[in-house]
């Protein structure tokens, strides 16, 4: 998914390879959300179209938008989405037993509108959604599981509490959803290793279908001055705005960057929004940021690619954690199909991601953050270069047609012909549905899953 900037639809700007490759005329997919709703999360968005492309038919179960994605059901170029009120969980424990128990039931109550389908493709958070998948399942639907997210270490980086009950419980959630799928989607391969090495998945079940930026959306304009606000250089940071996010990190590093560098020819635009959002603005008013620091929230395509377009220099600041260091940063990939250059802590997927299209401080050190973003605001040569290589990196082999490539293969296998279950298969599957429905009901008070990047 993007960096939480607009929900409006959009299609890839690749076509899928090969003549409907992974797709046969009549197929029914059936895609399962419930952290967004669909065309808003582009990554989901862009695997739709790809399996239209590809001659499969393509239903969407998703909660809707608050302010787009509203209609409860709508045709979208070719794919059908439906859609169910969710309000997000208030209130504490109550307040999340509601969202996710409202999430499942009306997901099986729309599933069996949609009837009959050859695959089910469940994307988290939360790992839950096997609960339905399941029964689809036992009408003869191949699952597949697309894991956006590592739910037990984003417990760990999110809430800080250990590995507690509630991250065992977890960990149970997660094991059981590898178990009951035939195919695992996995973003990058620090994704798959967790599959096989924790999931005990073989690896030929486990396709890497990393995140890519939608080309067509991502096309530099001309750079506005104006945007800089009087400055030299613009600072641009994409994306949610998230406890884990890091923008707190960035904030800090901005203002060591003006007391302990005596830099002040920058100005800094924040777009995005997310849970911590009012915290981050305060953080910046105490700062005394206020006059060198915007938020604008969430921004439309256009106003999004002026900003990014102008900018001298991204940010991408998300802290060194579990759930970060093996996590592929969507607003990374979007600096980079902009051709801007990146700062970065030294996360192990991140220099997967960016190679040489950024710079990397060590972890978690805001202040050699500062003077990494010091040095490319005064060497205009080496931004360019870094630009130009990060485009090239999405273009080539980061680009959204490799990945394209890779579902439809994904697909391919599960839907290969396979032995009959051994008898009592489905039995001991239903067995673990019940079990897992209590063990779910014990923790999801204690975990919300956050959007990444993601982001």
């Amino acid at each position: 998914m993007l960096g939480d900037t607009t929900s409006g639809g959009a299609t890839p700007g690749d076509t899928p390879p090969g003549d409907n490759a992974g797709g046969r005329p009549g197929r029914r997919a059936l895609i399962l959300v419930e952290n967004l709703s669909v065309p808003f999360d582009r990554r989901v968005w862009q695997e739709c179209t790809t399996l239209r492309d590809a001659g499969w038919e393509v239903h969407v179960i998703c909660p809707r938008g608050t302010k787009r994605d509203t209609e409860a059901e709508t045709v979208i170029d070719g794919v059908r989405i439906h859609r169910y009120p969710l309000r997000a969980a208030t209130g504490g424990p109550s307040g999340y037993l509601r969202e996710y128990g409202a999430a499942l039931w009306h997901t099986a109550r729309l599933a069996r509108g949609v009837g009959p389908v050859d695959v089910v493709h469940a994307c988290n958070p939360p790992d839950l959604l096997f609960l339905p998948a399941l029964w689809l399942k036992r009408r003869g639907a191949r699952f597949v599981f697309d894991q956006h997210d590592l739910i037990p270490e984003l417990y760990l980086s999110r809430f800080g509490r250990g590995k507690d009950l509630l991250y065992r419980g977890v960990c149970g959630l997660e094991r059981l959803t590898y178990r009951a799928a035939d195919i695992v989607l996995a973003t990058n391969e620090s994704y798959k290793d967790v599959a096989v090495r924790r999931g005990g998945r073989h690896p030929a079940d486990v396709f890497v279908v990393r995140s890519a930026p939608a080309t067509d959306r991502f096309q530099p304009v001309p750079a506005e001055p104006e945007l800089k606000r009087g400055k030299p250089h613009l600072l641009c940071y994409l994306g949610v705005m998230g406890p884990q996010d890091g923008v707190d990190y960035a904030l800090r590093a901005l203002a060591k960057l003006r007391d302990e560098l005596g830099r002040t020819d920058w100005h800094a635009v924040f777009v995005g929004s997310g849970d911590a959002f009012d915290a981050m603005v305060e953080l910046s008013r105490s700062l005394g940021l206020t006059d060198q620091v915007q938020f604008t929230g969430r921004v439309p395509d256009a106003d999004l690619v002026r900003y990014l377009s102008t900018a001298d220099v991204c940010l991408s600041p998300d802290p060194r954690n579990p759930l970060n260091d093996v996590s592929t940063m969507n607003k990374v990939l979007e600096y980079m199909a902009m051709g801007r250059p990146v700062v970065s802590f030294d996360l192990r997927e991140a220099r997967v991601s960016a190679g040489d299209a950024a710079v990397y401080a060590p972890a978690n050190d805001e202040a050699e953050f500062a003077r990494l973003v010091a040095g490319l605001m005064d060497d205009p040569e080496k931004r360019a270069r870094m630009g130009k290589i990060g485009e090239e990196r999405i273009n080539g082999e980061l680009s959204w047609r490799n990945s394209q490539a890779s579902l439809l293969a994904a697909y391919t296998a599960a839907c290969r012909d396979r032995a009959p279950l051994p008898a009592g298969a489905a039995g001991r599957a239903r067995i673990k549905a019940k079990i897992a429905a209590g063990i779910a009901v014990g923790i999801v008070a204690g975990v919300k899953a956050g959007r990444r990047p993601r982001r």
